[in-house]
């Protein structure tokens, strides 16, 4: 292998197979039954560059990866979406975010520019009526046409065709500062409405359509409040839809609520415990201090109703399903060979 992979696999909906990604840049369908591989595709011709740092997707039968670059941006690499054929493995289609008009898996040396790291926690976001992919982009140079880093960019399903896209104003000043739009992956809110992070501390509210294509849009976010502490956003915030549509998010100093109405998001409540990525479940928020602990509150109200113990981590994220709790411990940058997985049965 080359180096490390902090992608979270994916299951098959028949629960018979998950997709997994491995450090030498391929994706791999697995057997649940044994482990067995049933394919095995490469998604990068650079592993040595090119890290497949994020969560794959599935949909309608395809499976949805993203690449980035690893800790230092060393260059070559070029963030790319990576579509598969979730029976065959083929690779389907790739969506270049630099070089954008080639429509290939292409040899990162050969594109005059690089970096652009698809690198948020969800990876690329899709929206389940449509099956449009959303994905947000890192440092990079932007240029409306065929580069497109510090971007949110909406391609269609195939991957073929950029349906609409946003960067800020500052574009160029967030790539000369290493201020990465693309440090979250894109919150679909509905209605066309998203919700884009950043390392520049602020949480951008965004309308999308289908109908403006590549156009090039700097600016016009119908609102922008900061992250919880002001801290700059790694985490996927969470999205609660009821009578009330709420949004949640933790940074390393604080955690927030906002609801989300009219088109715009109201203030609920705050507080200053840090965290990783918030999970939704059975009616309560939970949310992992990667210092050591996993809360668990009442979504609505803030309030908390439990704290388990547990050891420190870094992105980590808790799985609730099946009436357990299930929390990994650690630290990918560690290199460590052992680790820990905490599993909670609920009450």
């Amino acid at each position: 292998s080359r180096r490390v992979t902090t992608a979270t696999p994916v299951a098959d909906p028949s629960r018979s197979f998950i997709y997994a990604a491995s450090p030498d840049g391929h994706i791999q369908k697995l057997a649940v039954a044994d482990g067995r591989a049933l394919w095995n595709t490469a998604i990068t011709r650079l592993p040595e560059r090119e890290k497949i740092a994020s969560s794959l997707n599935f949909f309608r039968g395809r499976v949805i990866a993203t690449t980035g670059g690893y800790i230092g941006d060393a260059p070559p690499y070029q963030g790319h979406v990576a579509i598969l054929d979730a029976a065959s493995g083929r690779l389907l289609h790739v969506w270049n975010s630099l070089c954008s008009d080639r429509l290939e898996l292409i040899d990162p040396s050969s594109c005059g520019e690089s970096d652009s790291a698809i690198w948020g926690r969800a990876g690329a976001v899709i929206d389940t009526t449509t099956g449009d992919i959303y994905v947000a982009t890192g440092n990079a140079r932007w240029d409306g046409r065929t580069n497109w880093g510090d971007a949110v960019i909406v391609i269609d399903s195939s991957a073929t065709r950029i349906l609409d896209n946003y960067t800020p104003t500052n574009t160029d000043e967030l790539n000369s500062r290493d201020g990465d739009l693309g440090s979250t992956s894109p919150v679909l809110l509905g209605g066309g409405y998203v919700v884009q992070g950043g390392k520049d501390g602020m949480i951008r509210l965004l309308q999308f359509g289908r109908t403006r294509g590549a156009a090039p849009r700097k600016g016009g976010e119908i609102q922008v409040v900061k992250t919880p502490s002001g801290d700059d956003l790694f985490t996927a915030p969470a999205v609660m839809h009821g009578t009330t549509t709420w949004l949640f998010a933790a940074d390393n100093g604080a955690t927030a609520a906002w609801t989300f109405s009219g088109g715009r998001l109201r203030d609920s409540w705050r507080n200053k415990n840090g965290g990783t990525s918030p999970v939704i479940a059975g009616g309560l928020l939970y949310i992992y201090d990667p210092g050591g602990g996993l809360r668990v509150y009442e979504p609505e109200s803030g309030r908390q109703v439990a704290s388990l113990e547990c050891g420190g981590g870094h992105w980590n994220s808790p799985i609730i399903v099946d009436g357990r709790i299930a929390l990994p411990e650690g630290n990918s940058n560690s290199h460590r060979t052992t680790g820990v997985l905490n599993v909670w049965r609920l009450p």
